[in-house]
């Protein structure tokens, strides 16, 4: 009989730490470019991070899943325990993945580090806080906010028009109160009147540029020419003519380098940056990344959510932007999944059902034939529960098979490194030879309007796309201001190819609604929102944050 495995906060608590220097020693980072946050985390110089650029780089292995449903893919989990195992082959390995947001963390998600016996640690620290990277993050982007508003009560020089300001403020917290918000009441010596909002942190343009920049430098110049507003005669306000661009950056000084930690086995990992993937572009750094890629002989790093969205964004736009081609890709699914794909309830997820684990694949087959068409090896890596049986896991095998792809079981939740070393092995025979050449989906010379319709129908499987009169003069506007050649990043629910998070499976024959849309000048990237995707989530009925506590001797509880 198997023993139950602890809580994922129990089993991070007992895990035995290695010092931060140790960690970094062993990959070849000096003292001198080490600097501690407590014992066990570190931030790495970016001085560091420039000699690296010329060095050998190792292989790129990026993680991605499919369509997310209630019953957990394990992507993350999947990251950390193939990092463990190739750390347990004899390779050089170490994983890069994003920090966790506090409005997920205390609303439904929970934690964000990993679980069972493939977590990255300190649990609690990572997601709580962390090194403060999201706080600097969060500053910046409202710095920007109130120097706007002080320039509209301090005479608005520029022209500002007040109904015409795009720059929202933001909160690392799920928040459904402060979507729409009026600011600047009770007088003139108060501000200017105007309807506003909120968004989430990481939907923030601050966080993506973030991601998206290699120097101080780089990052001061993209927040530089964000678009914060327009003026009455709708010519763009960009940051840098607040003249505040500086002033953000100097707040960001010391997050712009990458976080240091360790997986439950002590090898390295990097854990720095956070958009989301259903409405930001869901990469960690490139910084973080790169960087790995000049320490370790295989880097893994994950997109968020399904490979319709994180995968695609990674892909399409922080591989456009900076060059990186993943060496291969490793497709995560599970038993329990592709049942509610097929149609099962979760509450009926442990009876055994290979033929309902049949009609779910077509879910897992899309997602293989996107990728394939990126020109990229892959291999299904089925993320095993205890309820699953071989007859199931030998449908997900055959059906992966007639596409020529291998599909391999691991336990690395339950078994840690140890139960992904078949994972590992045959993530090794496919980076065995040259790297891949990618395949974007769009070219970049392609309308914003037919980018989007290409995503739509060559990764989502829509008929077409609509929108209304206003939406499509709004893409005619930016095509006409010179951001045409700019790529798209969708906006959509991260539970289904469709726009209604209900319809799971492969559903086709659908029509995608654009919303709204909106250039990310400073990322390099078109916002287009679609269906009723929301910036600024709100919490459930019953948030986790309930259950989350802590006692008299500083030891959390209810985090997961």
């Amino acid at each position: 009989m198997h023993q139950p495995i602890p809580a994922d906060i129990d089993i991070a608590r007992h895990a035995s730490m290695l010092p931060i220097g140790e960690i970094a020693a062993r990959l070849g980072i000096p003292d001198s470019a080490l600097e501690p946050h407590g014992r066990v985390k570190a931030k790495i110089s970016l001085d560091l991070y420039r000699g690296l650029r010329a060095g050998p780089q190792g292989k790129l292995v990026l993680v991605t899943a499919i369509t997310p449903t209630p019953a957990g893919e394990g992507k993350t989990t999947t990251t950390i325990g193939l990092t463990d195992a190739l750390a347990r082959l004899g390779k050089k390995a170490m994983l890069c993945i994003r920090e966790p947001s506090l409005g997920p963390c205390f609303g439904i998600k929970g934690g964000a580090a990993g679980g069972g016996y493939a977590q990255v640690v300190p649990m609690e620290d990572i997601n709580l806080h962390f090194t403060g990277d999201f706080h600097a993050i969060g500053v910046a982007h409202n710095l920007l906010s109130a120097v706007i508003d002080n320039h509209l009560a301090s005479g608005n020089a520029l022209d500002i028009d007040p109904a015409r300001v795009v720059w929202r403020r933001v909160v690392d917290m799920n928040d459904r109160a402060l979507r729409q918000i009026v600011v600047g009441l009770g007088g003139s010596a108060n501000g200017a009147p105007r309807e506003t909002g909120y968004d989430i942190t990481v939907a923030s343009e601050v966080m993506a540029v973030f991601c998206l920049s290699e120097s101080i430098h780089e990052l001061k110049e993209r927040l530089g020419r964000m678009i914060v507003a327009y003026t009455r005669d709708r010519r763009p306000v960009l940051a840098s003519q607040l003249k505040v661009h500086g002033a953000m950056a100097a707040l960001l000084k010391d997050a712009i380098k990458p976080n240091l930690v360790q997986t439950l086995e002590n090898n390295p990992a990097l854990v720095h940056g956070g958009p989301f993937a259903n409405i930001a572009h869901g990469c960690n750094s490139l910084i973080a990344t790169r960087m790995a890629l000049g320490l370790a002989d295989y880097v893994v790093t994950e997109a968020g959510f399904g490979a319709d969205l994180g995968a695609e964004k990674f892909l399409d736009i922080m591989c456009r932007q900076s060059g990186l081609v993943p060496d291969a890709v490793v497709l995560v699914a599970t038993v329990r999944a592709l049942k509610m794909h097929g149609g099962v309830a979760k509450a009926d997820l442990g009876r055994p059902d290979a033929e309902a684990v049949r009609r779910g694949l077509p879910n897992l087959l899309k997602h293989l034939e996107n990728i394939q068409a990126w020109g990229l090896p892959v291999v299904v890596a089925v993320n095993h529960f205890t309820a699953d049986t071989p007859e199931e896991t030998a449908a997900i095998e055959e059906a992966c098979a007639a596409l020529g792809v291998k599909a391999v079981r691991a336990d690395h939740w339950a078994r840690g490194g140890e139960g992904a070393l078949d994972l590992a092995g045959a993530l090794l025979e496919l980076t065995g030879g040259p790297r891949p050449a990618l395949a974007f989906t769009y070219p970049g010379e392609l309308p914003l309007w037919e980018k989007v319709r290409t995503v739509a129908r060559r990764i989502y499987g829509a008929s077409d796309i609509k929108g209304d009169a206003k939406v499509l003069k709004a893409f005619a506007d930016l095509e006409a201001a010179g951001f045409g050649h700019l790529p798209v990043c969708l906006a959509k629910t991260q539970y289904s190819f469709s726009t209604d998070p209900q319809l799971r499976g492969r559903p086709e024959g659908f029509t995608l609604a654009v919303r709204d849309v909106r250039v990310s000048a400073g990322a390099g990237f078109v916002v287009v929102l679609t269906g009723d995707i929301m910036t600024m989530p709100g919490l459930p009925k019953v948030p986790a944050a309930e259950l989350i506590d802590i006692d008299e001797e500083g030891n959390i509880t209810g985090l997961s």
